[in-house]
This record gives C-alpha cells, sequence and structure tokens, in this order.
C-alpha cells in the first residue's frame, strides 16, 4: 500500500496521509517535489528516491532532508535514479557546476561565475 501527495493534495487530506505513513500504514511515499517541500518531516522514511531532478540542487537536497530530521532512528538511504543521455543526466551536471560555484563564491575566489553561451545551449 502507498500513500500519494502532490500540489492538488487538499490541505487535510494532506495531513492525513502524512500521519498515516509515519504511523506506519503504506509501504511507500510518493511525493512531488514541489508538494513536499515545506512543512514535511517523515521520520518513518528509510529510503529516499528521487527519480526526477529539479533544476535547483537545493531544493533535492531539501526533500532528502524531509526525512532525517530530529526523531529519526533508522538509517537513511538515498537513491537518485538517472537515464544515461537524458535532459536530466544534463540537470545533475548543472547541479554539480552550481554547487562549485557556490563554493568558489563563497571561498572568495576569482573564478569566472557564470555560464557561458555554449553551456547553456549544450543544457538544452
Amino acid at each position: 500500500s502507498y500513500r500519494y501527495l502532490d500540489g492538488s493534495t487538499p490541505r487535510g487530506a494532506r495531513a492525513q496521509r502524512i500521519s498515516e505513513f509515519q504511523a506506519g500504514e503504506g509501504d511507500l511515499f510518493l511525493i512531488s517535489l514541489r508538494a513536499g517541500g515545506v512543512g514535511l518531516n517523515l521520520t518513518g522514511a528509510d529510503y529516499v528516491i528521487h527519480l526526477d531532478p529539479w533544476w535547483n540542487p537545493a531544493v533535492e537536497d531539501q526533500a532528502t532532508d524531509r526525512a532525517h530530521r530530529i526523531g529519526q532512528e533508522r538509517p537513511v538511504t538515498v537513491y537518485r535514479i538517472i537515464a544515461e543521455g537524458t535532459v536530466e543526466e544534463r540537470i545533475l551536471d548543472l547541479h554539480e557546476r552550481k554547487r562549485a560555484l557556490a563554493d568558489q563564491m563563497l571561498a572568495g575566489s576569482e573564478a569566472p561565475t557564470k555560464l557561458d553561451l555554449d553551456e547553456l545551449i549544450a543544457l538544452i
């Protein structure tokens, strides 16, 4: 059995589905990143599986962190499933570049801080 949550889930049903999953009523909880990104803590989760990367790596990290909260008593394993040669694979490359760029900016590096036209075209 599973629970499901996306942007069309009414507020009351959202809270009920979260409570049910936390209580062990459901082996799987399918959640869209947009719907699960705010105010959601799932200490009942053992696994987080990302199937569709978001363009902003911080959003994915926050979604993953929803299972790593105070009260979590079990290890949580995170998987990202991406097919080779897809837009999703390019998005993951973009994640790496964004993280490197953020690290450079925070470190005060003088390295270039924007994507050039060829890099933007390659993403598309």
